[in-house]
């Protein structure tokens, strides 16, 4: 890289700069990213905390919904937006495949169940629009559950947002070649196997097939009242800040409320 500016040279004297610095491989430019990733990412989760300080105050109830291809990210975007906030009034939901019992409820029973009360937000990592996607692709629904999905998944959300719910639809996009890349790191590191699944496993193999969906459930449910937004995320870091950014742009919170 270029001469150092005493700029970087501060950057690179914080706790945060000295630790990127130790990491290696060393690489002073990416050490330089590392730190000002850092201080943006503060500034920003302390306006989640307005937010979430605003919604408490006014009963409001925020339904943040994340989706993308197995490693995109979703995983690590809804740590950093919830790290710093009120564990008390938010709640992070990854639900597992339906058991018996919910595989006989109308489908959108389950999810409606851990809708968020009065002042809480409720991040979904996946959501309802696993039969949009993963489900057909792998099989695990019919076409004709897909197609009924399909037919009253934008019905259910012009309800949920007339019912006061305000929804914010974020998708994570990354390339064939940085998902296979973050599969070998996932697999080769022991804190992480267990993020592996049969599913993700094929994920490489079905990429057209999801690639195919995907597009589909873009062009029937990406409407003016409940759009989505995509967040290019073959870098992990630009990737979060642009997600915590969105959420606070689609959200018109107090941005002078006290915290």
């Amino acid at each position: 890289m270029e001469s150092l500016t005493q700029k970087d040279v501060n950057k690179l004297n914080s706790n945060k700069g000295l630790k990127a610095i130790l990491s290696k491989p060393f690489n002073l430019e990416k050490a330089i990213r590392y730190v000002d990733y850092g201080r943006k990412l503060k500034k920003l989760q302390v306006e989640l905390i307005r937010l979430q300080t605003w919604g408490i105050n006014n009963d409001e109830r925020i339904i943040i919904i994340l989706e993308g291809r197995d490693a995109a990210g979703k995983g690590g975007a809804i740590r950093r937006m919830t790290e710093r906030i009120n564990p008390r009034h938010m709640r992070i939901v990854a639900l597992p495949k339906p058991n018996e019992d919910e595989k006989g409820q109308w489908y959108f029973q389950r999810y409606v169940e851990q809708f968020p009360k009065a002042g809480e937000i409720v991040f979904f990592d996946r959501s309802w629009y696993n039969r949009a996607v993963v489900e057909p692709v792998n099989g695990f629904c019919t076409k004709e559950e897909h197609d009924i999905f399909m037919n009253q998944v934008n019905d259910f959300e012009r309800m949920i947002l007339e019912s006061g719910i305000r929804l914010v639809k974020i998708y994570m996009s990354i390339n064939k070649k940085e998902q296979e890349k973050r599969f070998k790191e996932i697999v080769n590191n022991p804190l992480k196997q267990w993020k592996i699944t049969p599913v993700d496993l094929k994920a490489q193999e079905l990429w057209d097939d999801y690639t195919d969906y995907k597009r589909a459930m873009f062009s029937k449910t990406n409407t003016a009242i409940s759009p989505w937004k995509v967040i290019r995320a073959n870098r992990k870091t630009i990737a979060r800040i642009n997600v915590i950014n969105h959420v606070l742009k689609s959200i018109p919170y107090d941005k002078d409320t006290v915290v």
